[in-house]
C-alpha cells in the first residue's frame, strides 16, 4: 500500500499529541501538577486527535481541499500554543508577569476561619515557578519546540502533493 506523505504526516501528528498528553497526564500522575497555562497548552493537541486523523482520512480520499483546511488549522492551533509556551516560559523566567490567578501575589485571609476555607477550597500551582525541569528544560520550554516543530509539519502537509512517502 502507498502511504501519501500527507497521510504520514498526520499521522505522525496524531503520535505526537497522544504521547505528548500522555506524558502529561504521566507527570500528573506522579505528582507534578500543571498550572492553568499548561492546561490552555493542551487545547491543540486534544483538537489535534480529530484534526490528524480527519486530514490522513482526507488525504487518502482524495479530498486535497479538506485536508489542506485540517492542515492548516492544525497548523495555526499548534502556532498559537508555541507563542503561548513562549510566554509561559518567559513568565516562568520572570520576563513577564503571569496571569494573577496563577502567578500573582496570594491573597491574605481577614481571620483564620477564612484562611481555613481558602486551603480546604484552592490549590494554586504556579505558573511562575516551574516543578520540573527535563534535560534542563521546563515542560513549558519543551511545549515551544515541540508546537513548533508540529505547525511546521502540519503547514508542509498543507501544501504538499500528493507523492508516496514510503511502502507499507
Amino acid at each position: 500500500m502507498n502511504l501519501d506523505r500527507r497521510q504520514a504526516l498526520a499521522a505522525v501528528i496524531f503520535a505526537a499529541s497522544v504521547a505528548t498528553i500522555g506524558g502529561a497526564w504521566l507527570y500528573e500522575s506522579l505528582g507534578y501538577l500543571p498550572c492553568e497555562l499548561c492546561y490552555k497548552e493542551r487545547i491543540p493537541y486534544y483538537a489535534a486527535f480529530a484534526l490528524a486523523p480527519l486530514a490522513g482520512f482526507a488525504a487518502r480520499a482524495g479530498r486535497a481541499g479538506l485536508a489542506r483546511g485540517a492542515f492548516l488549522l492544525l497548523a495555526l492551533l499548534f502556532a498559537g500554543d508555541a507563542a503561548l509556551s513562549v510566554y509561559h516560559s518567559g513568565v516562568e523566567w520572570k520576563i513577564f508577569a503571569g496571569p494573577s490567578d496563577c502567578s500573582g501575589a496570594v491573597n491574605q485571609a481577614g481571620s483564620m476561619v477564612d484562611f481555613m476555607k481558602q486551603l480546604q477550597n484552592v490549590k494554586v500551582v504556579r505558573c511562575d515557578e516551574p516543578s520540573l525541569y527535563v534535560l534542563g528544560l521546563t515542560l513549558a520550554n519543551w511545549n515551544v519546540l515541540i508546537t513548533a516543530a508540529l505547525a511546521g509539519a502540519a503547514a508542509f502537509a498543507a501544501w504538499a502533493k500528493r507523492t508516496p512517502a514510503t511502502k507499507v
